[in-house]
């Protein structure tokens, strides 16, 4: 490539052959016929090589793809294009009177990156983002394209598929009557004394809940609950009512957050911790994120207290939000419902990194998995147990991509070992 492209951390660089940015599907169809290697960048927020075609392989922009979003009010359904990104299809949605169930902390990103890594926002009743796909449309190696809809065998393997099957260029999305939602922070949420009853109750005292802590001292330092404005909003005694605007990372303007202190707005301007309006940081940053069957949270969280002086001097922040469990093969939150703790680290992989195998080994008795678009170094080995359908996606990837076009290395690393 003539041109240097990076993740938006930056600690990544790709180094394939080329980036191609093709303007059409027919332009599109015939570089993925044409092409020996072929990997899609998303938005670039992932923090891994998932994306990486390798030196001889082509990396594909579909950003400059015509955006569609297609909205069927009676149907209740949105027909998607895969480079459109979470705040365009809100606002498009929305102005239909309809809603996505949930989103992402982050409204940037794209909506087939996000779907094909098991990204997901927060809430015991929410599923991932992959949850709401009722149909999804990929060119695959031989540039021809396959539509893969519910109740179709192929179909759980073909939502959250780490890019592996092919160019996901649109995808279908179920779809709800538009709603409000408020924000109601607290602070200093103690851990001890905190049992899994409690944490429950706390978890589920809003449509969707995060605890944010920095591991400086036990508990969490920030409550967020965000309340669908047509459901109650229990009291919660276990924590003070925030003074001020806050940001998860401390030190941070609360400027860039979505609106608090409970003035009611729609729901795509309160799901999100981050305003749409606010170009996202530089990106000096590094994440992580392990999700555990939720049982385990409570544990899970003790044995991260019990490495906090290690945790600490790398960490920003981290949150603690819940997931439900969903059918889809390689989904993080496949057949459990789910606890995720997420972390981000300070802009450094060389401090950062051993620190992550430390936390990996602290959680290993709970069977996390990590986030396939993060900082992780799980093995494969251990990926293989931890994902049952596993076997089953890798014969779904041998039938629609027998000769490998779409594999890398970090795939093969997962799927192989």
């Amino acid at each position: 490539m003539t041109d240097t492209v990076t993740n938006w951390a930056g600690n990544i660089t790709y180094r394939a052959k080329e980036l191609q940015r093709p303007h059409s599907l027919d332009a599109l169809r015939a570089l993925v016929g044409a092409s020996a290697k072929v990997r899609v960048l998303g938005s670039g927020h992932s923090f891994n090589e998932i994306a990486e075609p390798g030196p001889q392989g082509v990396l594909v922009s579909i950003a400059d793809l015509p955006p569609v979003t297609d909205v069927d009010t009676a149907a209740r359904t949105v027909r998607v294009s895969g480079g459109v990104r979470y705040a365009e299809l809100a606002r498009a949605v929305h102005s239909r009177g309809l809603a996505l169930p949930n989103m992402a902390s982050l409204p940037h990103i794209s909506v087939a990156g996000s779907v094909a890594t098991g990204t997901h926002g927060s809430g015991v009743l929410n599923g991932s983002l992959a949850s709401t796909v009722r149909e999804v449309e990929l060119i695959v190696a031989d540039g021809s394209t396959e539509r893969i809809a519910r109740g179709d065998d192929r179909f759980e393997g073909a939502v959250t598929s780490l890019g592996a099957l092919g160019v996901v260029t649109a995808l279908t999305l179920d779809l709800e009557p538009a709603y409000e939602v408020e924000q109601h922070l607290f602070t200093e949420l103690p851990l001890d004394g905190l049992d899994f009853g409690t944490f429950e109750t706390i978890m589920a005292s809003a449509y969707s809940v995060s605890l944010f802590t920095d591991w400086r001292a036990p508990g969490f330092r920030q409550v967020w609950r965000k309340r669908r404005t047509d459901r109650p909003l229990p009291d919660f005694p276990w924590a003070a009512t925030a003074t001020e605007k806050l940001h998860p990372v401390p030190g941070m303007p609360a400027v860039n957050c979505t609106e608090q202190f409970g003035v009611p707005g729609p729901w795509h301007e309160r799901l999100p911790h981050f305003r749409a309006e606010f170009v996202p940081s530089s990106g000096a940053e590094l994440q992580s994120e392990y999700l555990l069957s939720r049982p385990h949270a409570l544990d899970a969280l003790h044995a991260l207290d019990a490495i906090s002086a290690t945790l600490a001097p790398v960490l920003q922040t981290c949150e603690v939000r819940t997931v439900a469990a969903d059918p889809q093969w390689l989904s993080p939150a496949y057949g459990r419902d789910t606890v995720a703790l997420h972390f981000t680290w300070i802009e450094d992989t060389r401090a950062v990194l051993p620190v992550v195998r430390q936390l990996e080994e602290a959680l290993n008795p709970f069977e996390a998995r990590p986030h396939w678009g993060k900082v992780f170094t799980t093995p494969a080995t251990v990926l293989r147990e931890r994902y049952p359908r596993l076997g089953d996606f890798r014969a779904l990837t041998r039938t629609l991509d027998p000769a490998g076009k779409f594999t890398n290395a970090f795939l093969r690393d997962v799927l192989e070992g």
